[in-house]
């Protein structure tokens, strides 16, 4: 095996054992970087790694093997470039409101409000009437699509909550400036959106009561408990079926899926 391959292997290996211990939620001591036992030590290699290469692997990793754990090879701070965010900041661009409309903010908006502001932030992207532009997506339409070969997902055919409109709104638009509308502003769009896909009518108001309550045409279709049992069955831990009672049935040939190559699962015996 040539050193690179042999280098690679040597990593892999460590970074696999090192996943699975976290994984297993192991919590004993880790062998401190550097000493024998742990991939950093010398032995690992020797003939692959010059001696000189690896101090400065380890001064920048570990403190040339004095700390107990590995640590940035720069400090914060090194590059001099951004800043920490506040937490105001972060809170601006998280998913604050859930479907229930929790942490909405004081404010109202209409329809008649809201075509205004959609005529001069989002009609350049997203159509004058909702259908999109420019490759944008579609705003409105697609209702009754979704089980066909085209489906159309817009705010009136796929999204489950009304609150989401608000939030994607309010933390995402328009695209060149987000985070530049105000509460007022979002309740307006809002409105103006669900109304255009005829789910509230032109005189309804927005507000932090009134847009949980919407209900969506899609709001039923959804599926919220993941269907994929690998997210809902318990690993086997005692009284497991033997490895050796578990026999291969069929292959790929057989089911049709590809066509014969060469190899052993493709010449099992009688085909199956």
């Amino acid at each position: 095996m040539s050193s690179s391959r042999k280098l690679v292997a040597i990593l892999l290996g460590g970074a696999l054992i090192a996943t699975a211990t976290a994984w297993a939620g192991d919590t004993t001591t880790l062998t401190p970087p550097g000493q024998a036992g742990d991939h950093n030590s010398p032995k690992y290699y020797k003939g692959i790694v010059s001696q000189k290469d690896l101090q400065v692997w380890r001064a920048e990793g570990d403190g040339n093997g004095k700390l107990a754990q590995y640590k940035p090879a720069t400090k914060i701070g090194y590059y001099k470039i951004g800043t920490t965010p506040t937490a105001a900041q972060i809170a601006g661009w998280t998913i604050a409101v859930p479907p229930s409309g929790q942490n909405l903010p004081a404010g109202s908006g209409t329809s008649d409000k809201g075509a205004t502001i959609y005529a001069n932030n989002c009609a350049m992207c997203h159509g004058g009437f909702g259908e999109g532009a420019n490759n944008y997506p579609a705003l409105v339409g697609g209702v009754g699509s979704l089980g066909t070969p085209g489906p159309e997902k817009t705010v009136g055919s796929y999204w489950p909550y009304a609150t989401t409109v608000w939030d994607y709104i309010n933390r995402a638009m328009p695209f060149y400036a987000p985070h530049t509308l105000k509460p007022d502003e979002v309740y307006s769009l809002t409105a103006y959106i669900l109304n255009m896909n005829g789910i509230t009518k032109s005189a309804w108001v927005a507000d932090a009561k009134s847009v949980p309550l919407v209900k969506m045409p899609n709001r039923n279709a959804f599926n919220w408990k993941d269907p994929r049992p690998v997210t809902h069955n318990i690993a086997c831990m005692k009284n497991c079926v033997s490895a050796s009672s578990i026999k291969i049935t069929s292959n790929a040939l057989t089911m049709n899926l590809t066509p014969r190559l060469t190899g052993p699962v493709d010449h099992m015996k009688g085909g199956k």
